[in-house]
């Protein structure tokens, strides 16, 4: 296939397929008009109704279809001046949706996050030493520009006031006396800068070691390699040598992180060790930055990005090389539109461009751990920490025999533990799973509670911001004055301890510790909201200008704090609730993460979990440093249950806002569902949570043995039930939530 259609005479106009970024299975035939050019992969502008749209050319064609008048297709409107989609993006794109089952056009709509790139940048403006005028009014801010400006460089009006130390009015004065020429430039590519060749630390023997096995892949086609590092053991600093390697040969590398919050040490550990910055992205970048990123990368000028599992679908070049970090977590499975799992993806991907991807995580998943086994994967071990950091000991508290006094959440043993840990001068935290003040919030008069009404879920109290929150809508509303259910005024009371009720429970105990809250939703201390308030967060806590931390999971993995020599979880049974099959995983995996917060410097560590079950498998295998056998015994389970990763498993979501629609749907799917020894169909049964966002919701698992191929019986399925507009059936392959 030619990369560029030749131009038929108006008569004869060609036709091409081309891909829009809706939920459309096949792409739509459009004529290409006298005079344009348009080749595989281009981006272009079609109508669409009454609108236009961007699209892809998906496919073109040199004969006409006898099916559809040639002269009755609407035209294309318009080809961006962009690098087309590369072939192994599209294959990606559709690999994608066979996978998921979902429609190849709403896979197309990740790899168009940002269309703003497929505009050509416009050009910076700049300045540069001009002509200084006899009656130029001289002070000592514009001499210090002017003499910045004596090496006739051009740079921004911000670059010339942050190196002047003054204001962007000074710079601007400049340029209105001529003594600064505005020139324009063109924008600067994120990350087109990266040398790989930029010096790095001095790794120890076994980092060396893991280092150049990954480095040996690279420029060597499609592998997989599992890089198993206890917390602490460098194991960033070793996947850093497989980016390095990857940008001495020319190409391009991503690294998929599961959190934003972990980008703001990330970027500074990366920066001592490339010198500059990598291209972020995720869903706070700003719009102009994220042009910015998909032109840089799709012109092959950004050399690496660091993002979240949206980055997957960016229209890389020259691909060299994949890391996913923290592999084992759940915040790569994307639960809403296409449902996918970004770490599978990622392999996925690397298999399709042929390049080496490095899994990376102290807690591997079990998947992974099978996949090791059974040769599919390599496997590299960094067992210790670096420069001499020892493991922190970890001892369970039993609530049983040492519970906390009445409303009250924190053992005597963690409180004289961290009583100490101040007084030495080193940092304590304190973990909570758990946001906002409390999770329920009942009548003391009726037992009335508060609920959600968009969704089966308790309304959060968030005392620091006045309101009760929906934690899976949104929704928020004041606390009332009087019970809507016996009309009792002042009769509402905080059920259990989320981070901000532990917080109080901590300024009472420690008055005069220098204190911060960090969730996902809340950053203390007056900082304030969002990514950089985080990173300012994290920031002062590196400082050690903070002395107790007390948060969420935002603050168990990948961060570095020295002083940090005393974690306390608060509740650390509350993950093993429910039917989750993967339970016990997650809670080991965020337990062992956040205990490896401590003593990751030279002062040893110490954990202290409170529980209500120390004979748990899990509080066993934490206190015991036994993760493997823990693994084995999960594995014997899954394998004896028939449950993953030894079979497959495919949920169909039926959801709507008429609830008996809902349910004639559901149960028109159950009929029809498909029936051999090799499968089973389970439901439909009611989502634990049955109403979400305002839509009934009914969940079908579909259970099949490992070796088979469920997508074609699972689009086979579909077909056969009519399923009204108003009715939305989410197909979920392998999943992680059951909610």
């Amino acid at each position: 296939m030619t990369d560029r259609i030749s131009t038929f005479p108006a008569l004869q106009k060609q036709r091409v397929s081309v891909l829009l970024p809706y939920p459309f299975e096949e792409p739509f035939d459009y004529a290409v008009p006298a005079g344009m050019e348009l080749g595989v992969g281009d981006y272009v502008r079609v109508p669409l109704g009454p609108r236009e749209t961007v699209g892809v050319v998906w496919d073109n064609r040199e004969t006409t279809d006898s099916r559809i008048d040639s002269k009755r297709l609407k035209s294309v409107a318009g080809r961006f001046d962009a690098p087309p989609m590369p072939a192994a993006t599209r294959r990606f794109v559709e690999w994608v949706a066979s996978y998921t089952v979902a429609p190849t056009g709403a896979v197309l709509r990740m790899a168009l996050s940002s269309t703003g790139g497929l505009e050509p940048p416009r050009a910076a403006v700049a300045f540069r030493i001009g002509t200084v005028p006899d009656d130029f009014k001289r002070t000592a801010a514009r001499n210090r520009v002017l003499s910045i400006a004596q090496d006739g460089l051009a740079r921004s009006a911000a670059e010339f006031a942050d190196l002047a130390g003054c204001g962007l009015a000074v710079v601007r004065g400049l340029a209105d006396t001529g003594a600064l020429q505005a020139v324009s430039v063109p924008p600067r590519m994120p990350a087109a800068d990266i040398d790989g060749n930029f010096p790095g630390p001095a790794l120890a023997p076994d980092q060396q070691q893991a280092a150049d096995a990954l480095v040996g892949h690279v420029g060597k086609g499609f592998s997989v390699t599992l890089l198993d590092g206890v917390t602490g053991s460098g194991k960033t600093e070793v996947y850093f040598e497989m980016v390095a390697a990857a940008l001495r040969a020319g190409k391009q590398a991503l690294v998929l992180l599961p959190e934003i919050a972990l980008s703001a040490q990330f970027l500074q550990r990366f920066e001592r060790r490339f010198g500059t910055r990598p291209a972020l992205w995720h869903s706070d970048v700003g719009s102009t930055q994220r042009r910015l990123v998909f032109r840089g990368v799709a012109e092959g000028q950004t050399k690496v990005v660091v993002g979240a599992r949206s980055a997957l679908f960016l229209p890389f070049p020259d691909l060299g090389a994949i890391i996913v970090d923290e592999e084992h977590e759940s915040a790569f499975k994307q639960e809403d539109g296409v449902i996918y799992h970004a770490r599978d993806m990622a392999i996925v991907r690397a298999s399709i461009e042929q390049v080496p991807i490095a899994l990376v995580s102290a807690t591997p998943s079990l998947e992974s751990i099978v996949n090791v086994e059974i040769g599919r994967f390599a496997k590299l071990d960094l067992p210790s920490r670096h420069a001499g950091a020892q493991k922190p000991a970890i001892e369970l508290v039993d609530l049983r025999k040492d519970p906390p006094p009445r409303n009250r959440f924190l053992s005597k043993s963690v409180i004289e533990a961290i009583s100490e840990t101040l007084a030495r001068g080193e940092q304590a935290m304190l973990f909570l799973n758990r946001r906002g003040y409390a999770p329920l919030t009942l009548c003391r008069t009726c037992g009335h509670r508060l609920k959600c009404p968009n969704c089966t879920a308790w309304l959060v109290e968030h005392r620091f911001h006045r309101i009760l929150l929906c934690h899976h809508c949104g929704h928020t509303e004041r606390q009332p004055e009087h019970c809507e259910n016996c009309g009792t005024a002042d009769s509402f009371a905080a059920v259990g301890p989320g981070i901000e009720r532990i917080a109080e429970e901590a300024g009472a105990l420690w008055p005069d510790a220098r204190t911060i809250l960090l969730a996902s939703d809340t950053v203390g201390s007056g900082i304030g909201q969002g990514p950089a308030a985080l990173d300012e967060a994290i920031r002062k806590v590196q400082a050690h200008e903070i002395d107790l931390v007390i948060g969420t999971q935002i603050v168990a993995k990948g961060h570095h704090f020295p002083m940090l020599t005393l974690v306390g979880v608060v509740d650390a049974d509350l993950g093993l609730a429910g039917g989750d099959l993967r339970a016990s995983e997650r809670t080991y995996q965020l337990l062992h993460q956040v205990a490896g917060r401590a003593g990751r410097a030279e002062r040893p560590g110490r954990v202290l979990v409170q529980t209500w079950m120390p004979e748990h498998r899990v509080m066993q295998a934490l206190v015991s440093d036994r993760r493997d056998a823990f693994l084995r015994v999960e594995a014997e389970e899954r394998q004896m249950a028939k449950m993953p990763p030894y079979a497959r498993l495919a949920a169909l979501i039926v959801s709507g806002p008429d609830q008996s629609e809902v349910d004639v749907v559901a149960r028109e799917l159950a009929k029809a569902a498909p029936r051999n020894e090799h499968v089973q169909v389970l439901g439909p049964a009611p989502a634990p949570l049955a109403l979400l966002r305002g839509r009934h919701r009914r969940r079908l698992l579909f259970k099949a043995r490992k070796d088979v191929h469920v997508q074609p019986l699972l689009r086979l399925w579909l077909d056969q039930v009519d399923i009204p507009n108003s009715v939305r059936v989410q197909v979920d392959v392998d999943p992680y939530s059951f909610l």
